[in-house]
């Protein structure tokens, strides 16, 4: 009798274990799949449209070396002075630029294209040349404004229009620069920077690596694979829990992730994520999204930003991998909760996040 009470209690706790699997399956959330369509890139466009010509507030992130280096925005930067700083205003023309490959039939694309002949003209990058080649300028936007010009001219190099042409030739001084600088820089750094913001290494590498293999730079390219694996190729158990920072609008493990995914075979990739971020090949694995308490704090809509970033590291990670295809539920997530905040909203995230929301939304797939 004993034996037989004992057989029911154990068929009784395994049930219910199994019907606390499946509700626990069935409590995941299906996202609906954000998707970037004429009228999402209409709206989109008006953020960069806006701020690309509005030189204050302006964050100039500039050493003084004398009196003469106390010039407007305007005149220091004349293609990239709107948007309150630099690489936003840099990342801003990517952005027109990607609208326009994506939907030439954009509402404004005519005023895009006079906007952005205006301001990528030839005269105005040579004066941001001369601005970099100055003495205390060195590391100037190192190296996420570095990033975002090298994605810039990946743009235009893709872009089978004779406008991108124009724009690529007048740029190419500046993006021979930056180029140049990342092959001097890489060398030197001695150790990854894991932060969550501006200087995250494993981001500056990634855009920097995409444009190297679009213009078949091999010597970029092979810098960056080789410094990758120096930095992160034995790294294991990265916290992802710790993560997000209260400013961050990138996340250190999935922006590291993200470019080992460029760098690596498809199995060493598997095999080095297995050990980096062992909790992702969950299919219950869920990441909650970065909440923002108040859009108007420049430094706390950051949060925003990390949403996006999160979801093109995501995409990117199960990017032909069917085994992490659940990580795009996620992603769709992320992006589905800031998206409807970003137009319309305080100038403090409007200046930037568009762009971290097309770069996003271009890495979803509907599989």
């Amino acid at each position: 009798m004993n034996k037989i009470i004992s057989i029911l209690l154990l068929f009784f706790i395994c049930s219910c274990n199994s019907i606390n699997d499946k509700k626990e399956e069935v409590s995941i959330e299906q996202a609906t799949i954000p998707v970037l369509n004429i009228v999402e890139a209409n709206r989109l466009a008006e953020l960069p449209l806006h701020c690309m010509e509005i030189e204050y507030p302006n964050k100039l992130n500039q050493v003084i070396g004398g009196d003469e280096d106390l010039q407007s925005p305007k005149t220091l930067h004349p293609a990239f002075y709107g948007c309150f700083d630099w690489h936003s205003a840099v990342h801003g023309h990517w952005s027109l630029v990607s609208l326009l490959k994506q939907f030439p039939n954009l509402d404004k694309a005519e005023l895009i294209k006079t906007k952005l002949i205006h301001n990528i003209s030839k005269e105005n990058i040579l004066i941001e040349v001369e601005y970099f080649l100055e003495k205390h300028n060195s590391s100037y936007e190192r190296t996420y404004g570095w990033a975002w010009l090298l994605k810039l001219a990946e743009e235009l190099h893709t872009w089978n229009d004779p406008i991108a042409r124009e724009l690529e030739n007048n740029m190419q001084p500046l993006t021979n620069l930056i180029v140049e600088k990342y092959i001097e820089f890489l060398p030197k750094l001695n150790y990854p920077i894991r932060v969550g913001e501006h200087p995250n290494t494993a981001f500056g590498l990634s855009f920097a690596y995409d444009y190297a293999v679009v213009v078949n730079n091999v010597e970029l390219k092979g810098l960056i694979e080789k410094r990758a694996k120096d930095f992160f190729n034995n790294d294991k158990g990265c916290p992802l829990s710790w993560e997000p920072s209260g400013f961050d609008f990138l996340s250190p493990c999935l922006e590291e992730a993200a470019i080992m995914k460029r760098i690596l075979t498809k199995e060493e990739f598997k095999t080095w994520l297995a050990n980096f971020l062992p909790q992702l090949i969950d299919k219950k694995f869920q990441l909650q999204t970065g909440k923002v308490s108040d859009r108007t704090d420049g430094k706390l809509v950051h949060l925003d930003g990390v949403n996006f970033s999160r979801a093109w590291s995501l995409n990117t990670i199960a990017d032909e991998l069917p085994e992490y295809s659940h990580l795009k539920n996620i992603a769709n997530q992320h992006i589905n909760y800031s998206l409807p905040n970003i137009v319309g909203d305080s100038y403090e995230g409007g200046h930037w996040l568009g762009s971290f929301a097309i770069y996003a939304l271009n890495t979803v797939k509907n599989d």
